[in-house]
């Protein structure tokens, strides 16, 4: 039971709550997603008694934009393009760190590309990095430490960035069904962007991958759905699978207790997923709902299953799935860190949502890359 006062302060959150998520639904149907997501991740950060994870401040980037363009005619479907080059900085990984910006017919986003120091000869593989909301690409790269991994196995890392004009959260869309398609709206920015650093980079077309947390992770589910010619395989962390949603409403749902159907069956690259079972703004059996995704209709069997612990840390689960219909083989890696709230496992606290005492997400991620180049044909 409760006391006057802490009941009377339950119903005033409560109804706070409600009013909010019914003023969301209000925007939604009047074509205002912008202010209906700021509505709902009010209504949602609101509704969570203590923050699971504490957020350090983004620092800023001190590279400035020159005004140099480039431009570039079709990039594989994606319209026409231009990209703003920039001066690059110096970074922990001893690698560069370059902010640049990239224009399409859906748009512009600023972006930050991570190069390796030191190349072997031939084409190096590309992994695309997908924020989470209130995230920055400086701020995500400190938090999954993914450069410094990059950097000492010659990987190239791209930061899109979301802008705060398409979402004021700088969450990715992906529940909004524009950006949800091949071809259009944001999966069509973020393809159109890589495909501009593979042309103007070393990279190895049988080695792009795509990786997110969160809004970035449902994102990366989407680019792995729509995009199966250009991303070998994803990875989608504390994130949803594609098509969970359709608007606030049903995003808020899914969030909560997982997506209300199945999906539909889609070809699928290899998947790893990591979710923390404590993960209380995004529910775990999201995490599951990828992986069934990611194995479509064929029938699946699990291939290893396993449990440890990290040193004094979390304990996990892993469980690498296996599934093969006709010429079609796909796979998927599942990862449950128990007790972790929604935070990138493993993660350093020089970021926002890390979980320092879990498994390490950014090396497991990238060792899945690396063992799943596009398989060769003929």
């Amino acid at each position: 039971c409760c006391t006057a006062a802490k009941c009377a302060s339950k119903a005033v959150l409560k109804n706070r709550f409600l009013r909010k998520m019914m003023a969301a639904t209000g925007l939604t149907s009047h074509g205002k997603l912008a202010e209906a997501t700021a509505t709902i991740q009010r209504a949602l950060a609101a509704s969570l008694a203590t923050p699971t994870v504490p957020r350090p401040a983004a620092a800023p980037s001190p590279a400035a934009r020159t005004a140099s363009r480039t431009a570039f005619g079709d990039l594989g479907g994606d319209s026409a393009s231009t990209a703003t080059t920039a001066t690059p900085e110096r970074t922990k990984a001893s690698g560069r760190f370059a902010s640049s910006s990239f224009t399409n017919a859906s748009g512009t986003r600023a972006f930050k590309l991570f190069e390796p120091s030191e190349r072997p000869d031939g084409p190096r593989p590309l992994v695309v990095m997908l924020h989470g909301c209130t995230q920055s690409p400086d701020d995500f790269a400190a938090g999954t430490r993914m450069n410094e991994l990059a950097q000492a196995q010659g990987v190239y890392v791209l930061y899109p960035e979301q802008a705060a004009r398409s979402n004021v959260n700088r969450c990715w869309n992906w529940f909004v069904p524009a950006d949800q398609k091949r071809g259009a709206g944001e999966p069509a920015l973020i393809a159109g962007m890589t495909r501009h650093v593979m042309q103007t980079h070393a990279i190895d077309a049988d080695r792009v991958f795509v990786a997110g947390l969160s809004a970035g992770g449902a994102m990366a589910a989407i680019l792995a759905r729509e995009y199966p010619d250009l991303f070998a395989a994803a990875g989608v962390h504390s994130g949803l699978r594609a098509g969970a949603a359709h608007d606030v409403a049903s995003a808020f749902g899914a969030m909560k207790s997982g997506p209300s159907s199945a999906g539909r069956a889609h070809p699928s690259a290899p998947m790893i997923v990591f979710h923390g079972s404590a993960d209380s703004t995004v529910a775990p059996a999201n995490g599951d709902a990828v992986v069934a995704a990611a194995l479509g209709t064929a029938p699946a069997a699990v291939a290893a299953e396993e449990r440890g612990r990290t040193g004094p840390g979390r304990s996990w689960r892993r469980t690498q799935w296996h599934a093969e219909a006709g010429d079609r083989i796909s796979s998927a890696e599942h990862w449950v860190v128990e007790g972790s709230p929604h935070a990138w496992s493993g993660g350093s606290s020089t970021g926002s949502y890390t979980d320092p005492s879990g498994p390490d997400a950014s090396a497991e991620m990238l060792r899945f890359f690396l063992e799943h180049p596009r398989p060769q044909h003929g």
